[in-house]
């Protein structure tokens, strides 16, 4: 059946189902300290979603390597293997640690897109640079330091750099770049977690993020390359290596030039979709909710063929199941 054509449009919908039912599994560890059991509940219920779909799907982002990861692993087969042949992005539960702690912005994560349209990403860090929509092609790049940025986006924007806002994972790698950004009288709000949601908060106003920058998982920044490919904006991103053991990584994923500045359409070169629905409150989506009876998720579902982002409430009723939940 490879030579289906890839109906994003027939598949979406299955596509946020998937996402829901990682949520819905992982929501029962929100706040019990057990980030791991709360990882497995959400790959676990992702795949038993995706077997359900007419697909023949390869998993290019997931959870790590076939020896580190019993499911979900880089190269994995899912789907009923009559369909399209797409490609696969994930991550069952973007936050971990977030879910938790039950702190802000835990999401669970999935693309799709035709086969051989994202990057294969090896599981290293990459330096990422986003901004939202609207603006020419260079207004920043990754030859400026991050006051330049700053400085570049403000110019583009007609306002001051006092006016500009760029989200930063908080980690001690960053404190350079912090410091250089303050400089400018720029706002910098701080994550501890989650960056694919911090380069969507560039293409989402009602956030107040104008830019994000700084390094964080690759597999990361191909899930977030295609939600800016849904919503619009720019990314740049290279990949960092700290030891041979990376660069080999690297080499079995395909790459070959180590230096490269990969943009958002080499992140995700073709029509995606994806799909992201809340675990805990956040920006982009409103995390689970109890009520007597029933829990209701929001997802965020994009298409890039025609620009759609669509909100979707859940409501699904609680029954004795082991997750809690009809998934």
């Amino acid at each position: 059946m490879a030579d289906q054509d890839f109906n994003d449009r027939m598949l979406s919908l299955g596509l946020a189902r998937v996402s829901e039912a990682a949520a819905l599994a992982s929501g029962r560890w929100i706040g019990r300290g057990d980030e791991k059991a709360a990882d497995q509940a959400a790959v676990t219920a992702m795949r038993e979603q995706l077997n359900k779909l007419d697909i023949a799907g390869t998993v290019v982002i997931g959870e790590g390597e076939r020896d580190e990861a019993p499911m979900l692993y880089i190269g994995e087969e899912v789907g009923t293997g009559n369909g399209p042949e797409v490609d696969i992005a994930l991550d069952p539960l973007e936050g971990t640690t977030l879910t938790a702690k039950d702190m802000p912005n835990a999401l669970t994560v999935i693309a799709m897109g035709q086969r051989g349209s994202m990057l294969h990403a090896p599981d290293v860090y990459m330096e990422k640079l986003a901004i939202g929509p609207g603006f020419k092609p260079g207004t920043v790049t990754m030859d400026m330091s991050p006051s330049e940025r700053v400085s570049a986006l403000a110019a583009a924007k007609g306002v001051s750099t006092h006016d500009i806002t760029v989200c930063v994972l908080e980690r001690e790698r960053h404190e350079d770049m912090i410091e250089a950004l303050r400089s400018t009288d720029c706002a910098v709000r701080l994550i501890t977690d989650g960056d694919v949601a911090g380069i969507i908060h560039c293409a989402e106003p009602r956030t107040g993020i104008d830019m994000y920058m700084g390094s964080g998982g690759a597999p990361e920044g191909v899930l977030a390359a295609a939600a800016l490919r849904c919503m619009g904006g720019q990314m740049f991103a290279k990949l960092l290596f700290r030891n041979d053991d990376e660069r080999d990584r690297a080499t079995k994923a395909g790459v070959t030039n180590f230096d490269r500045v990969y943009t958002r359409d080499d992140l995700v070169s073709d029509d995606v979709i994806f799909a992201a629905t809340g675990v805990t409150d956040g920006s982009v989506v409103q995390g689970i909710q109890r009520e007597p009876g029933y829990f209701t998720t929001e997802t965020v579902l994009m298409r890039s063929k025609t620009g759609s982002v669509r909100r979707m409430i859940y409501r699904n009723p609680i029954d004795r199941s082991p997750t809690g939940a009809r998934a």
